[in-house]
């Protein structure tokens, strides 16, 4: 009986999946509108609509480093109408952030494709002496209880990218958390604290108007929209990944058959002309990580944010 069950679900699962998708379908993005989670969703969603033939509606979805959102997809129904824009904070970060956090990053979701990953920016202000890792460090090193490090706020990707230059350069200096990027990008402009790393996108209006210095992107290769601007590696910190990054999980459970015909749908999407500017734009970069393989980046990604937070010390409830 058992024998004969496996190929009739397996044939069932198939016979579903040709028919996908019904209706629309609902991709909730861990963030609120207008940030660069929510920009890249809205893009790709129309290109994919295209593709599948039906609506997919953006749902924003914030709060708790995006676990609210994440705990909603995972506890939903597994047939690929509920996804999930995972994370760096979702998928990375939060596992090991929060002690008591209501997911499972790996056991409760099926990995469909990551999108694209977007590196942050080691900026200065002006009036730091200061024009490479190398020499920022040394100031800081020489001086470090002047030195202050603005973030977007604790366990963000910024924060823990700081961690990990904190780590490896053996480093003193204090760091100031806000409640966003924007004000502390404002604070640094101003000159209220020394240094930050922060998103591209963010950073490169005032890169390119003089008022903030990079010195580093913290991707292992360099950024197309700073292609000049060394790697955080390249500037003597071999290994240095500190990755934002954007992928699709649907629920643990979805039936393979549909997971693949997600994949194949966003993928067709990255291709598109549209949302090739639009990632450019963004500082981002398309990837090129279907399913298991995406899986596999996930995991390291847990085990690479893991080293940074537990040097920081970060814990949040």
């Amino acid at each position: 009986m058992a024998a004969l069950a496996a190929p009739l679900t397996l044939a069932a699962a198939s016979a579903f999946a040709q028919d996908f998708p019904q209706r629309p379908i609902t991709l909730i993005v861990p963030h609120s509108a207008g940030g660069t989670s929510d920009i890249l969703a809205r893009t790709v969603a129309a290109e994919v609509a295209k593709t599948l033939g039906q609506s997919v509606i953006v749902e924003n979805k914030g709060g708790a480093n995006g676990s609210i959102a994440a705990k909603t997809v995972a506890t939903a129904k597994p047939d690929g109408y509920t996804l999930l824009l995972a994370t760096a904070s979702t998928h990375g970060i939060n596992p090991t952030l929060y002690p008591a956090i209501s997911y499972d990053a790996r056991k409760d979701f099926s990995p469909v494709a990551l999108l694209a990953t977007v590196p942050n920016v080691l900026v200065v202000r002006k009036g730091i002496d200061a024009d490479s890792v190398k020499t920022l460090s040394q100031r800081i090193d020489a001086q470090p209880d002047t030195f202050n490090m603005a973030s977007a706020g604790a366990g963000t990707p910024g924060h823990l990218a700081g961690e990990m230059y904190r780590s490896q350069a053996k480093l003193k200096f204090t760091h100031v958390p806000y409640k966003g990027g924007s004000p502390a990008l404002a604070d640094l402009i101003g000159g209220q604290v020394d240094f930050m790393f922060t998103t591209i996108p963010g950073a490169l209006p005032h890169i390119k108007a003089g008022t903030l210095r990079a010195l580093a992107v913290t991707s292992p290769q360099r950024s197309p929209a700073l292609a000049d601007l060394p790697t955080m590696a390249e500037s003597g910190l071999p290994g240095f990944s500190a990755l934002s990054w954007h992928g699709i999980v649907a629920p643990a459970g979805t039936p393979q058959p549909v997971v693949a015909r997600l994949d194949q749908a966003f993928t067709t999407a990255l291709n598109s002309p549209e949302v090739q500017q639009r990632l450019q734009e963004e500082g981002a970069i398309a990837a090129d990580l279907h399913q298991q393989a995406f899986g596999t980046f996930i995991d390291s990604e847990i085990r690479n944010w893991a080293v940074a937070i537990k040097d920081s010390g970060a814990s949040l409830n």
